[in-house]
């Protein structure tokens, strides 16, 4: 049943600015893992598949948060929801900074996820309080601003663990999310709840996807091992086909699916999905490679750099991923999101499999990953905003997520794939992979990467002007 509420209250610029330091903070803690990596491997003993879990854990967490929290978002409203979410990340984030050792950071990795809610919760609000114009431009506005909290994290991290301590790179952006959150719940007003069905949540689809989620992980922390546990393996692969069948049988059933299978089905969304997840999944795999590779102490390759020097190596990359929201949203208005897309899918095996040709220069890699960042940012800004406006505003939240929920995907299985060919590429004994690991991780990222230029040749040009 659908209930017809009075006009949202129009937002001023404080309370924009408030979602956006809502989202430099969440973008600030959900970076710190990326540079410290080698560090947590070191200090809580850890092997490269660990590490490579320890960077996914999260945003696979955010696969299974943002779908619910965009569908209740559109429901229930957005800052209701958004508040909500930000206490769990909030207890995340103190758990992550307390913990002893890996199953307990594990935990607070976990809480953390829920994060990757907040950006479709921040553009349910800003759609229901703005125009259309205005909300392109706080949408754009909270999302460069989440980028550059990636950034802001990511340079600090290092220096704050090893001049601190790693709980500390933990805490201090924590302590940022719990007085954003605050700031929010005082200058946003609160938004109407949309359209209502009566149905209930999807708890047979959301139990299914977290199973198929953990099996995917489990077989991809496996695979290095399939030599020796070949029929492990194999059942986990089943268990994952049967899974994944019976996940979609669930969802055209249900009556209020957590993922709506038909907007899914509409061409303009199924692109943007496939698109956001080949292009994360390839950029994943740099962002664990790349600093896995600048720690790396073997014979004739690796810098031995430790987890400051990472972070400030990894600066130019984050530079670039926050221009590349401003510059998507720019080229998807003068060129179209097909232009855009193309020129990021063409950057992105550019800079991958020059950086598996070359890597023996600081610069090699500082270069490659700045076409990476830059690459990823164009993609997923062109994927995100033309998603976002050509939806009804009643499934924003959804729309969203479900790009949101590729990029996830996307994720964990490039960071997967990276930690289980180190892992490959380590012998019995040694702490340090082969060189062939990393020139192969680059390689199959950017040979994954290529065919998306043909699913970006069918979009439509989207030229807005």
């Amino acid at each position: 049943m659908t209930t017809t509420l009075a006009a949202p209250v129009s937002i001023g610029k404080a309370a924009v600015g408030a979602l956006g330091i809502l989202a430099l903070s969440t973008g600030a803690l959900e970076s710190v893992v990326a540079p410290t990596i080698p560090l947590l491997e070191r200090e809580l003993d850890m092997s490269q598949s660990e590490g490579a879990l320890l960077s996914i854990v999260l945003l696979v967490t955010g696969a299974l948060v943002t779908p619910l929290a965009g569908k209740f978002g559109d429901r229930y409203g957005g800052k209701k929801i958004l508040i909500r979410l930000m206490a769990v990340v909030s207890v995340g984030g103190t758990v992550s900074a307390l913990a002893p050792n890996l199953p307990v950071l594990l935990v607070g990795q976990v809480l953390q996820g829920a994060m990757i809610g907040a950006l479709p919760l921040s553009f349910i609000v800003v759609r229901k309080h703005l125009p259309p114009g205005e909300s392109k431009v706080a949408i754009g506005v909270v999302s460069g601003l989440f980028v550059g909290g990636s950034m802001v994290g990511m340079l600090s991290a290092g220096p704050v663990a090893e001049q601190l301590s790693r709980h500390w790179m933990f805490a201090l952006p924590t302590i940022a999310v719990a007085g954003a959150t605050l700031l929010v719940h005082r200058l946003m007003p609160a938004d109407p709840p949309g359209r209502t069905d009566g149905a209930g949540i999807d708890w047979p689809g959301l139990l299914l996807l977290s199973g198929t989620l953990v099996t995917l992980m489990l077989v991809l922390a496996l695979a290095p091992e399939a030599g020796s546990l070949p029929l492990p393996l194999l059942a986990l692969v089943v268990l994952l086909a049967v899974l994944v069948t019976a996940w979609v049988k669930a969802e055209r059933r249900a009556a209020a699916p957590m993922i709506d299978l038909r907007m899914l089905a509409r061409p303009a969304i199924w692109k943007a999905c496939v698109l956001t997840f080949v292009i994360c999944l390839g950029a994943t795999m740099a962002v664990y490679l790349v600093p896995q590779l600048l720690d790396e102490r073997g014979d004739g390759y690796g810098f031995g750099a430790g987890a400051t020097e990472i972070g400030f190596y990894l600066l130019p990359g984050a530079v670039a991923a926050a221009l590349a929201g401003p510059l998507g949203g720019i080229g998807d208005r003068r060129f179209g999101s097909r232009a855009v897309v193309t020129t990021g899918v063409v950057m992105m095996a550019a800079g991958l499999l020059a950086v598996a040709a070359v890597h023996n220069e600081v610069w090699h890699l500082v270069v490659g990953k700045v076409l990476i960042a830059l690459a990823n940012g164009l993609c997923v800004t062109a994927m995100m905003t033309s998603t976002a406006t050509a939806v009804d505003p009643a499934d924003t939240g959804i729309a969203t997520s479900l790009i949101l929920v590729s990029r996830v995907l996307g994720s964990a299985v490039g960071g997967q794939l990276g930690g289980a060919l180190l892992t490959a590429g380590t012998p019995a004994g040694s702490e340090v992979a082969a060189e062939w690991a990393y020139v192969t991780g680059f390689v199959v990222a950017g040979i994954v990467v290529l065919p998306a230029l043909f699913v970006a040749r069918t979009m439509s040009k989207g030229v807005t002007s």
